[in-house]
């Protein structure tokens, strides 16, 4: 059993919301990104589960199935972040990176 953090009642796990208030049970955020070039029938789908602290990353094909999945502490996500990031030059400046957002 968990505990609803707003009317501090007894909820079991499965459930999203609590069923006395409607407060949901667990923040998540998800994210959709379509596959490129000969992945483009395919999706990767990223949840972040604010209260838990992680992030799932999961891989959809065609017919809607996730056939891979793998969650990382937000560590390891902060990490994977900071991989997929484009390097900035060193002469290269905040204002730089904001004219070349303008321009796109």
């Amino acid at each position: 059993m968990a505990q609803c953090p707003h009317c501090e009642r007894e909820v079991a796990v499965e459930y999203r919301y609590c069923p006395c208030c409607a407060e949901p049970l667990r923040l998540k955020l998800v994210e959709l990104f379509r596959g490129a070039d000969e992945d483009e029938h395919r999706a990767l789908r990223v949840s972040h589960y604010v209260q838990e602290r992680r992030v799932r990353f999961s891989v959809w094909d065609e017919s809607g199935t996730a056939r891979a999945a793998v969650s990382l502490d937000e560590d390891g996500a902060a990490r994977l972040g900071a991989f997929v990031t484009p390097r900035r030059s060193k002469s290269q400046t905040l204002i730089d990176d904001l004219r070349a957002l303008v321009r796109r």
